[in-house]
Parts: C-alpha cells; structure tokens; sequence
C-alpha cells in the first residue's frame, strides 16, 4: 500500500513528464505496426503472401526471447565512465535478434514485455520512471535498427542497421535524460537535478550541467551499450536465423506450390 501510494504520489507530482513518457511508448508501438504493415504490403504485392504479424512463430519468438531479456536485465553493472546508478546489462540484444527474426513490432513487443516482467517480479521504481526509461532507449535503438533491415536483409544492411540503431541510442538517449528522463528522476526521488550533475562531476570533472553530464556520461554509456549489442548480434543471429526463420520458409513455399 506504501508503494502504490508513493508511486501514485510520484505521478502526480511530475504528470507532464510521466504523459510525455507514455506518449513516447504509444509512438514507439504505432511505429512498429505501421513499418511492420508496410513490409508486409510489399511482401505481398512482390510475392503474393506474407507472414501474419502475429504469427505462432513470431509469438513463439516473442515468448522466448522476452524471458531471456528479463534474465539479462538482472545481471547488471556500473561502467567507470558513469554515475553509478546507470546500469549496463545486455538486455537489449534478445529484443535486436528478435526484430531482425521478426520484424520491429516483435522487437517492440520483445522490449515491452521484459520491463513488464521486471516490475512484476522486482517491483517497480517510483513512478515507474525507471522502467519507462528502460523501454523508451532500448526501442530507441530497437525500431530504427530492425525497421531497416525487415526491408532490406542483407549482411551489409543488418551492419548499417546496427550502425544507425546505435546512433539514434545515444542522440536519443542523451536528449530524453536531458529533458524527460532527469527531472522525472530527480522528482521521483526527491533530490534536485544538480544530484545527478555532482555524481557525474565526482567521475569527469568535466561535467558541470546536464548537458555536459548527457554529453560525456550518458551517450558514451549508449553508445556502448549499442555497439555492444550489436555485435553480440552479429556473432550469434547467423547461427540461430535458420531455426527462428523456419516458419517463414514453410509459408513461403506452401505459397509457391498452390500458384
């Protein structure tokens, strides 16, 4: 009761940073439909049929890929470069391989249920701003990745992919904390944003703002956080892509014997 009370106080108490978060998950599922609807309305125009967006596959990929992402957001840990209340964890790449599998609706659905899972079974932080924050980056990087590469699947599209994925991470990421995500922070936690500034100064006294705080901690910690992703991806979806793709093939080529 304490907790629901404190989080329900916490909303209250930084509504328009607690709407504009929610906003931003509402644009990041109606991206994934309509990049995901696009594709599939080429597929069909190109190829005569096309993968429902909810198949059993994709569920199936949906399901397993969202508990190992719950699992790696619990192995978790500072880098020396940041505050240490920013975690790194690599909970992010089950969403990428999913997404490239899948499409970006699944990535989306993928990123979406780990943090649900994670204040289900951890509990959530004041407001839940912490998870808010956790889905809002991660589809940051999700989305532009996996809505490159559902339309053009290629070794050299999956690295540019990845390379603008990581870009948008860290241009992203460095802006929402600077605006949204530090003040509904400070709010949520009852500490004023110049906290999170003498954190960030006591490792780099080059920090002496927020901006210079998002500049030289947090989009290093992105941007890390992406390319680390990424080419953990790359080392593993070769070898999984023919058993999370057996369906498609099956779809595929029912199709072409019934013309």
């Amino acid at each position: 009761m304490n907790n629901l009370q404190k989080t329900l106080e916490t909303i209250a108490s930084s509504t328009y940073h607690f709407v504009a978060l929610i906003l931003l998950i509402v644009i990041a599922f109606i991206i994934g439909y309509v990049a995901e609807a696009i594709a599939r309305k080429k597929e069909i125009r190109e190829t005569g049929t096309s993968e429902p967006m909810f198949s059993t596959r994709k569920i199936a990929i949906i399901g397993v890929f969202s508990a190992i992402a719950f699992v790696l957001m619990l192995f978790e840990f500072p880098l020396p470069f940041a505050p240490s209340f920013y975690k790194f964890d690599f909970s992010d790449m089950p969403a990428l391989i999913g997404g490239f599998a899948a499409g970006p609706m699944v990535g989306v659905m993928i990123e979406f249920i780990k943090v649900t899972l994670n204040i289900l079974i951890q509990g959530p932080t004041p407001g839940f701003v912490g998870e808010i924050a956790n889905f809002v980056v991660g589809a940051a990087f999700i989305i532009p990745a996996t809505v490159i590469y559902r339309f053009k699947k290629s070794r050299k599209s999956a690295l540019i992919s990845c390379l603008v994925g990581t870009t948008c991470i860290m241009i992203v990421g460095s802006t929402l904390n600077a605006f949204f995500l530090l003040p509904a922070y400070a709010i949520a936690y009852g500490v004023d944003i110049d906290f999170f500034v003498a954190a960030g100064a006591e490792i780099n006294p080059a920090i002496s703002n927020i901006f210079t705080f998002c500049a030289l901690a947090v989009a290093p910690f992105n941007l890390l956080k992406g390319v680390a992703d990424s080419a953990l991806t790359f080392l593993v979806y070769k070898q999984l892509s023919p058993i999370l793709k057996g369906g498609v093939s099956s779809v595929r080529k029912a199709a072409v014997s019934e013309q």
